[in-house]
């Protein structure tokens, strides 16, 4: 199973970044699927996460569900996270996973994409 990644890149304040994953490697898909990040000196995070069924959850810290939308692609293996009015307390390196869809215990990491929002 591999998780890439894209999307990450140097944005200004407010302006808006579309980050995607492409998962492979289940011939049968995924389970969740969603977004985890980490900010220098702080802990990976859980930003948002999309049931298979498209049932969503999201942090509830810097009002990111207000501003952030998580959507999948079953048939394509894709996970997408659209980041809207971006702040400097978004930067992060993010980082995509995927639950086995055989046992929930099985997660697959993606390599991470850098996001900063410069003021």
């Amino acid at each position: 199973v591999q998780l890439q990644a894209s999307g990450g890149g140097l944005v200004q304040i407010g302006e808006s970044l579309r980050l995607s994953c492409a998962a492979s490697g289940s011939a049968i898909g995924f389970g969740i699927m969603g977004w985890y990040r980490q900010a220098p000196g702080k802990q990976r995070e859980l930003v948002a996460s999309i049931s298979r069924g498209g049932s969503t959850k999201y942090t509830d810290s810097d009002s990111v569900e207000d501003r952030f939308f998580i959507s999948r692609e079953n048939v394509k293996g894709m996970v997408y996270l659209e980041m809207n009015s971006l702040k400097p307390e978004d930067t992060a390196v993010y980082y995509c996973y995927a639950v086995s869809v055989f046992d929930d215990r099985i997660i697959y990491w993606g390599q991470g994409t850098q996001v900063t929002v410069s003021s």
